[in-house]
């Protein structure tokens, strides 16, 4: 019999993130660099490991200071700068390749800001889902004081893997790209679990995660996504009532609980659509439904388009 996974291991097993770490900047002032959109199904990231950065995205949100220790996450793929804030024309910029990373540099002065550079990747389709429960810009400081309980925290994990990230590109080490890219992908998963943690996560799953009185709703859903589930029944699970279940999923995550509940099958489903042995009728009973043509229904809304189309283009990618 398998143990059961919490809901963020089972999100993540369902919708697996690989990670690339790309570029390892080293900068003195003036600097400045931008970054377009994304591709489908990409989001970048930027971990400071030395000095400053001001970053400026076109959400119209302000500018955010970032220091050392500071993680950006873009799971929108939204386009983006990053600067010296010094507002003068940036110095000329040289790369060159080591053999794990490539590495940016300029002949600025003052305080360098040593920076690595990367991106998860995702299914375009799956990315759909992971961007309507994430904001679209994420901002993790690791550099803040353990408890006083002497334990590891989030923050003390995150920080020992990103000074491994730090080791590995700055040596011509065998294995190191392989490594680089395994550490990335363990890297989104400790972000957003360090970014659940506050009172002030964003609406969303993140907040969501920082409610352990509905960590029982959440688990259930996403390990037995088939079952029937009922608002009486989750909210048994939870210890709470009805109402007040419904209040904090609008709340929290800003969406029903049948809401959630349809994307997790959907993504099941896009799932199973890969596999060429297995029937559409197969796939609708896998993920709960009865009739057919309510699953076809539910997919279309969700993926933007029929289970057949869905199965035929993951097919072509292949």
């Amino acid at each position: 019999m398998s143990t059961p996974l919490d809901w963020l291991s089972s999100l993540l097993v369902m919708m697996p993130v690989s990670g690339q770490l790309e570029i390892r900047c080293s900068y003195g002032a003036p600097w400045r660099v931008t970054y377009d959109r994304a591709n489908a199904g990409e989001m970048p990231y930027h971990v400071v490991l030395a000095g400053s950065a001001i970053l400026e995205s076109p959400q119209g949100s302000a500018p955010q200071y970032l220091t050392a220790g500071d993680i950006v996450l873009l799971p929108h793929g939204s386009e983006h700068m990053l600067h010296d804030g010094s507002g003068a024309p940036p110095s000329p910029v040289h790369s060159r390749n080591s053999l794990n990373v490539e590495i940016s540099e300029n002949a600025g002065s003052g305080d360098r800001l040593d920076m690595l550079c990367g991106r998860f990747v995702l299914s375009p389709q799956h990315d759909r889902l992971m961007r309507s429960y994430l904001p679209a810009t994420l901002v993790v400081r690791t550099a803040r004081r353990d408890d006083l309980s002497g334990e590891s925290t989030t923050s003390a994990q995150l920080a020992a893997l990103v000074g491994l990230m730090r080791v590995e590109s700055a040596a011509d080490s065998l294995g190191g790209h392989a490594m680089l890219n395994a550490l990335s992908a363990a890297l989104f998963a400790l972000t957003l679990r360090m970014a659940s943690e506050p009172d002030t996560a964003p609406v969303g799953l993140l907040a969501m995660a920082g409610q352990p009185r509905l960590a029982p709703a959440l688990t259930a859903m996403f390990n037995n996504p088939a079952h029937p589930w009922t608002l009486p029944e989750l909210a048994k699970l939870c210890n709470m009532s009805r109402a007040t279940l419904i209040r904090h999923f609008r709340e929290k995550v800003g969406c029903t609980v049948n809401d959630l509940l349809t994307d997790i099958r959907m993504t099941l489903a896009a799932n199973e659509l890969k596999k060429p042995s297995t029937s559409t009728e197969a796939v609708a009973e896998v993920v709960g439904y009865q009739s057919l043509a309510a699953f076809r229904r539910a997919f279309a809304q969700r993926m933007g388009m029929t289970p057949g189309e869905w199965r035929r283009s993951a097919h072509a990618s292949t």
